[in-house]
């Protein structure tokens, strides 16, 4: 996650402290007054043909806490019957979409020309199969709304869209979450990820409105690592359950798969993703 400009507070994460009431009260009244969703719509509200592969490409934001991907992948295995989904992170910390040189993950006996199964036996899979049905990509946490640096993330938001879609993978933007001190990001990074989205035909995970949303209702859930950036265990969860919402567009709650935290904790992220999935897709 590359930091431009970092915020200070001696107030820890999830304190009952007076910042942090007013950071709850700050997102509740962003719900209330029906501004906590981005006000451009998603133009792109349906996948189509449901995605067996997923390649990932992004920074620390993707890779804290042994890797979303493997999060949603476990999502997958909980459901009945079981469904199956292969996934690949590419990962560069502090990373924006310009750091990546997204053609050269679709190279032949490259990235994903093995894989591991649920019992960590390799499996070579099929070189003459498409590598992804589609690319979850996020920029860096500030990039798609920093002054020097928001016009990269739209230039670069075109230029993988293109890439991907040259190699029979359609495109999708994860929109991040606002740091933990700074929830105006929220509407501002949704607003940016949307208008890319919508200029290049791909679709959004709404993943930064999942945040708004669990702070709004449960605010003593803290789903910030101690730097107020990256996401704890159960942001991650969080995460994981807006990917699996926003691809299949079904719902988390009722899946067996907790990640480690209390059922009760991740029931309520789990309502909370597909509340926010259907929010945000809604005509």
């Amino acid at each position: 996650m590359r930091q431009l400009k970092a915020g200070k507070s001696s107030h820890p994460v999830g304190s009952r402290s007076m910042s942090g009431v007013l950071v709850a009260l700050f997102l509740a009244a962003f719900f209330v007054h029906g501004t906590g969703f981005a006000q451009t719509k998603p133009k792109v509200r349906d996948l189509g043909e449901v995605p067996t592969s997923a390649l990932y490409v992004g920074n620390s934001f993707f890779y804290y806490n042994n890797s979303l991907h493997g999060h949603v992948t476990q999502l997958i295995g909980a459901t009945t019957p079981t469904m199956k989904m292969r996934g690949v992170s590419v990962t560069i910390s502090g990373s924006g979409l310009d750091w990546h040189d997204v053609g050269s993950y679709f190279r032949p006996n490259a990235v994903s020309s093995y894989s591991f199964d649920r019992s960590n036996n390799i499996v070579f899979n099929d070189p003459k199969e498409k590598l992804f049905d589609v690319a979850i990509m996020m920029d860096c946490s500030q990039c798609p709304i920093h002054p020097q640096l928001k016009s990269v993330f739209h230039e670069y938001a075109k230029k993988h869209s293109d890439t991907v879609r040259k190699f029979g993978t359609k495109p999708i933007f994860f929109m991040s979450w606002a740091y933990a001190d700074k929830p105006e990001m929220t509407n501002e990074l949704a607003e940016a990820y949307t208008q890319a989205a919508n200029a290049n035909g791909a679709y959004v995970i709404p993943a930064g409105l999942a945040f708004a949303r669990s702070i709004s209702k449960k605010p003593e859930l803290n789903l910030y690592a101690p730097d107020k950036r990256h996401p704890s265990l159960a942001g991650t969860y969080l995460s994981a359950c807006t990917v699996y919402a926003s691809l299949f567009r079904k719902s988390p709650v009722g899946l067996k798969y907790f990640a480690g935290l209390d059922e009760a904790t991740a029931t309520h992220l789990q309502n909370i993703a597909w509340d926010t999935v259907q929010e945000f897709l809604k005509e």
